[in-house]
C-alpha cells in the first residue's frame, strides 16, 4: 500500500480530511533557492504570511487567557469541596461532578449521542458496584468477569469512569511494566510550554467533531480542551509529535472525562496498548495492519476480496481513517464508544473485528457496485451511515470473533515476505525504476484519497446548504401564510367600517368625514 499518513506539513491548510502526507520540516518557511524549480515569493506573498502568522498568535493568545479564566474557575469551584482521604476515596471521584448549570449544559452536550446496546438497570447496577468496591485500582478483577459485564451495556454517563478502571485493570494484569515515554512530564506543566505542532492543531480543531455542538464553538469549551490535551501530547511524545488521527481519539476522551484524564487515558491507548505506533512517521505499523485486513479479507470473504482486486481497491483507500481514528472521524458516536469500551480490554484487535464486521454485513451491496467510484464512494459514504439495528448486530459480532492467531500469523508472514523481497532483490535498473513506479503511485493514490475526500467535504456542504434552503422556504411559506391573514383580517375590517357608515344619519356621517380631514390636515402639519 501507498505510504499514507496523518503527520501534517505547513503546507496542509487546504486538505479536508484523512489521510494525510506525512509531515516534516516546514518547507515553506525557507527562502527558495534562485537555481531551483519553485518561484519567488512576492512582497504580498510575504504580508499573506504575516497576516496568518498574526492571526494565529492572537488566537494562541486568547486561548492561553482562555485558560487562566477557566482554571481560576475551577480552583474556586473545587477549593470549597473537601478532598477524600485515602488513594481509593480519591479515585471515587473521577468522573468531573459538575457545580453550575453551564456545567451542567456541557456534560449534557458531550453525552447527546443515542447510546449502541442494551442499557438495562442490570448493567448499572453491576458496573456500579465495580465502580466503588474497595481497593479496585490495586487488586485484580476477573478478565472474563470484566468483559462478559462490557457485553451486557456500558452506561454513558459512567463510561469514563468504566474506561479508568480498565486501565488499572490492564496494568494489574501485565506481567511486564507498561512502556512509559522518556520523560513523563506532568499534564500541567506540558500546558505550561510551546509546541512546534501549534499550527496543525488549531488547524484540525474545526475538522474534529465539526457536527458536535460541543466541539463547533470555536475556542469553546471544547476546542480549548481538544487543544490543551493535543499540544500537551505533542510535547510529551516527540517521535508522534501530532496526528490528524489522535485529535478523534483525545476528543472521543474528552466526551467521556475531564483533560487530565483524558490526558492519562491517551497516554495509555499510545504506550500501554501500543497504538502509537500507527502514528509514527514510517507508518509501518499501519501498512502490516492493512495487510493484515487484507488477508482476512482473503481467508473469510474470499468473493469480496476478489471484487475489491478487480478493481484495485486495497485496505488503504478505505480503512486506513478507521484506524488511525479508531472509527471516530467517519461512524455514530454511540457505536465509536461501545468500540473503545472493547478496545480497553483487546486492543487493536477489536478494530480487525469491527472492520470485517461492517465488510462483510455489506458485502452484498459492495459486490453490486460495479466501478472504482461508486466503491470507495460506498465505503467511505454509505457504509459509516448505520442504522441502530445495524450498529447493534456488528457489536453482537464482534464480541463472538476471535482472530488473535490469524493476526499474530499474518504480521510474521508479512516481516516474511518483505524479508524475501529484500534478499531477493533486483537489477539497479529495474530496482531504480519499480522505486519511481511506486513513488508515481503512492503520490497518485495519496492525490485521489484527497480529491475524494474533498468531494465527501462538499457534499456534506452541499446537504447543509439545501437545509438552509429548506429552511429558508418553509419560513417564506410561514411568512406568506400571514400576510393572508391580515390581509383578510384588514379586508374584514374595511367592511365593518362600511356597515358601520351606513348605520349612520347623513349629517353625522359629514361630521365624520370632516374629523378624518382635520387629522390629516394635522398630521401633515405635524411633519417636519
Amino acid at each position: 500500500m501507498g505510504k499514507t499518513s496523518m503527520h501534517h506539513s505547513e503546507q496542509s491548510d487546504a486538505r479536508e480530511l484523512l489521510p494525510l502526507s506525512p509531515g516534516g520540516p516546514d518547507s515553506g518557511a525557507d527562502p527558495p533557492s534562485r537555481g531551483g524549480g519553485r518561484p519567488e515569493r512576492t512582497a504580498a506573498d510575504y504580508r499573506a504570511l504575516w497576516k496568518t502568522a498574526v492571526r494565529q498568535q492572537i488566537l494562541l493568545l486568547r486561548m492561553e487567557k482562555e485558560n487562566q479564566r477557566l482554571e481560576e474557575i475551577w480552583r474556586q469551584a473545587y477549593s470549597t469541596q473537601s478532598h477524600a482521604s485515602s488513594e481509593d476515596d480519591l479515585t471515587d471521584n473521577v468522573s468531573f461532578r459538575p457545580a453550575s448549570r453551564d456545567e451542567l449544559h456541557i456534560r449534557k452536550m458531550k453525552l447527546s449521542y443515542q447510546e449502541v446496546g442494551p442499557d438495562s438497570q442490570e448493567a448499572q447496577a453491576l458496573w456500579e458496584k465495580k465502580l466503588t468496591a474497595p481497593g479496585r485500582t490495586t487488586v485484580r478483577q476477573d478478565r472474563d468477569h470484566l468483559y462478559r459485564a462490557l457485553c451486557q451495556g456500558v452506561p454513558k454517563s459512567r463510561r469514563g469512569e468504566v474506561w479508568l478502571l480498565l486501565c488499572h485493570q490492564h496494568r494489574l494484569c501485565r506481567r511486564h511494566p507498561p512502556r512509559q515515554p522518556p520523560a513523563d512530564t506532568p499534564y500541567r506543566d506540558l500546558l505550561k510550554q510551546l509546541t512546534a505542532q501549534q499550527h496543525a492543531i488549531l488547524v484540525d480543531l474545526g475538522r474534529t467533531f465539526p457536527n458536535l455542538e460541543y466541539f463547533s464553538a470555536q475556542l469553546g469549551a471544547g476546542q480549548l480542551s481538544l487543544y490543551n490535551l493535543l499540544k500537551a501530547y505533542s510535547l510529551l511524545d516527540t517521535e508522534v509529535g501530532y496526528c490528524q488521527g489522535v485529535s478523534f481519539v483525545a476528543g472521543v476522551l474528552l466526551l467521556h472525562m475531564s483533560e487530565e484524564q483524558a490526558f492519562d487515558t491517551l497516554k495509555f491507548l499510545m504506550y500501554d496498548l501500543g497504538i502509537r505506533r500507527q502514528y509514527k512517521p514510517d507508518m509501518v505499523s499501519l501498512q502490516i495492519q492493512m495487510y493484515q485486513l487484507s488477508r482476512l479479507l482473503h481467508d473469510y470473504h474470499r468473493d469480496l476480496y476478489d471484487h475489491l482486486e478487480e478493481y484495485e481497491i486495497c485496505p488503504s483507500l478505505y480503512a486506513a481513517p478507521w484506524f488511525l481514528t479508531l472509527f471516530a472521524s467517519q461512524f455514530p458516536l454511540g457505536f465509536v464508544s461501545r468500540i473503545f469500551d472493547f478496545l480497553f480490554v483487546q486492543g487493536t484487535e477489536v478494530i480487525f473485528k469491527v472492520a470485517l464486521c461492517l465488510l462483510s454485513s455489506h458485502q452484498g451491496a459492495i459486490v453490486e457496485c460495479d466501478s472504482f467510484e461508486s466503491i470507495v464512494d460506498y465505503l467511505k459514504s454509505t457504509l459509516p451511515s448505520l442504522t441502530q439495528a445495524q450498529m447493534e448486530q456488528s457489536i453482537a459480532k464482534v464480541t463472538e470473533m476471535d482472530i488473535s492467531k490469524q493476526l499474530h500469523a499474518y504480521e510474521v508472514e508479512y516481516h516474511v515476505l518483505r524479508d524475501e523481497a529484500a534478499e531477493g532483490g533486483a537489477a539497479p535498473d529495474d530496482s531504480e525504476r519499480l522505486d519511481k513506479l511506486e513513488k508515481t503511485n503512492a503520490q497518485l493514490k495519496k492525490q485521489n484519497m484527497e480529491l475524494l475526500e474533498k468531494l465527501q467535504a462538499a457534499r456534506q456542504k452541499i446537504q447543509t446548504l439545501e437545509s438552509n434552503v429548506e429552511n429558508f422556504l418553509s419560513r417564506e411559506s410561514k411568512m406568506k401564510h400571514v400576510i393572508r391573514t391580515l390581509e383578510q383580517e384588514k379586508a374584514a375590517q374595511r367592511k365593518t367600517v362600511e356597515r358601520m357608515r351606513a348605520c349612520l344619519p347623513p349629517d353625522a356621517l359629514g361630521d365624520v368625514e370632516m374629523t378624518h380631514v382635520k387629522a390629516a390636515a394635522d398630521a401633515k402639519a405635524k411633519k417636519p
